[in-house]
């Protein structure tokens, strides 16, 4: 077809991001503000001192699958070691009795918030699944299905999906932590080969395209009623681009698993983030639109940019073409304007509509979002 072009179209992208993400962050994380728990550092100053102030535990599910994720891109550090380090701690630390995390660790592991939710166990769940594979240690995996099995029975609700535990906000149901739960369990399924992951991730998909995806803009939506109506007002109307694109990535995957259907909603979430979420002149994919397109914060979170890489790159490697390419080459370039501070290997988080940065510090979550993009860049080369 004129528009095809060969995957090696994106090597100098994917050999860029490599280079920066083994030689340059993976080492300033790994070992700066490490604790002697086996903690990862949750936050730096853009002079790169930690703040040992606490330790969010998706934060630290987190860094277990970016520092396998950086190990299996080249990077000759001892990752294994402290992924291994890291999740030990985390199941003997923020375990509850009732099989449940808690939502923050002190500098010790200790609990220090001792609230579960939704969202934080979708990411201990992502966690077991990549230290099960990572470090060839399948009884993570049966940790990973005992969390299902507290999840489904304390937390599922009538009307599809879960509640989102002790942080519920009784106002809203929020798709959010559903995708992270569609992306853990797809981890899980890839690598423990367990039908029942597989399974879970299909009710997911069901969910989303049933429930979370407007059928009239193909836009997805965030808040809903408890029943999974939109939620009223403004609310049910809110679309986050990013999280658009980052739905058509995990819809990629369910489809290259053979899921009829899959693509087709890759390919409408897609076409809408595209549409009304990208703003051209700072080259950034935008916080939020409305529905009809219209924006409603024009404000660029740096995790946005990397959903933006995952989608093009993952479409580049099932559509081949050249505006796809493209599209990811922009998009990487787009992310790393916010890598320009004091101390290399950090970033900024918020960008402002006028092109101007909001001071804080950087924030370790953001690893996994640039972990996971920058493979999926290199996967597109393999």
């Amino acid at each position: 077809m004129p528009d095809s072009v060969s995957p090696a179209t994106l090597l100098p992208e994917a050999s860029r991001a490599q280079r920066w993400l083994c030689d340059v962050a993976a080492p300033l994380w790994a070992f700066r503000g490490r604790t002697a728990s086996g903690l990862f550092p949750e936050r730096m100053t853009l002079d790169g001192v930690p703040d040992p102030a606490y330790f969010r535990v998706f934060v630290q599910a987190r860094h277990v699958y970016s520092f396998a994720t950086i190990g299996r891109l080249g990077w000759d550090g001892p990752w294994q070691q402290l992924i291994g380090e890291t999740i030990r701690a985390l199941v003997a630390g923020a375990r509850r009795t009732d099989g449940f995390y808690v939502h923050r660790l002190d500098v010790e592991a200790r609990p220090l918030d001792t609230r579960a939710d939704l969202y934080d166990q979708a990411f201990v769940l992502l966690a077991l699944a990549t230290a099960g594979e990572a470090l060839a240690e399948p009884h993570w995996f049966d940790v990973a299905e005992e969390l299902l099995d507290t999840i489904e029975a304390n937390w599922s609700h009538p009307a599809g999906g879960f509640t989102e535990g002790e942080k519920d906000d009784p106002r809203i149901r929020r798709q959010n932590p559903h995708m992270h739960l569609f992306e853990a369990s797809l981890a899980l399924a890839e690598a423990s080969g367990r039908p029942r992951f597989l399974a879970f991730a299909a009710m997911i998909a069901d969910l989303a395209a049933t429930r979370f995806i407007d059928p009239a803009t193909g836009a997805l939506l965030e808040y809903f009623t408890d029943d999974l109506a939109p939620a009223p007002g403004i609310e049910g109307r809110i679309v986050e681009p990013g999280h658009c694109f980052e739905w058509a990535w995990l819809f990629e995957r369910l489809g290259a698993s053979g899921r009829a259907g899959a693509f087709a909603v890759s390919d409408r979430l897609t076409a809408f983030a595209r549409a009304h979420g990208i703003c051209a002149t700072r080259n950034v994919c935008i916080n939020e639109v409305l529905t009809d397109g219209s924006l409603h914060d024009g404000k660029a979170r740096l995790w946005p940019q990397t959903e933006r890489i995952k989608a093009a790159a993952i479409r580049h490697r099932r559509l081949g073409t050249a505006a796809e390419a493209k599209e990811a080459a922009r998009a990487l370039a787009g992310l790393e304007q916010y890598y320009a501070v004091p101390t290399p290997g950090l970033w900024r988080d918020k960008l402002n509509p006028d092109g101007s940065w909001i001071p804080e510090l950087a924030p370790a979550s953001s690893l996994y979002h640039i972990a996971c993009a920058y493979a999926e860049l290199n996967s597109d080369q393999n």
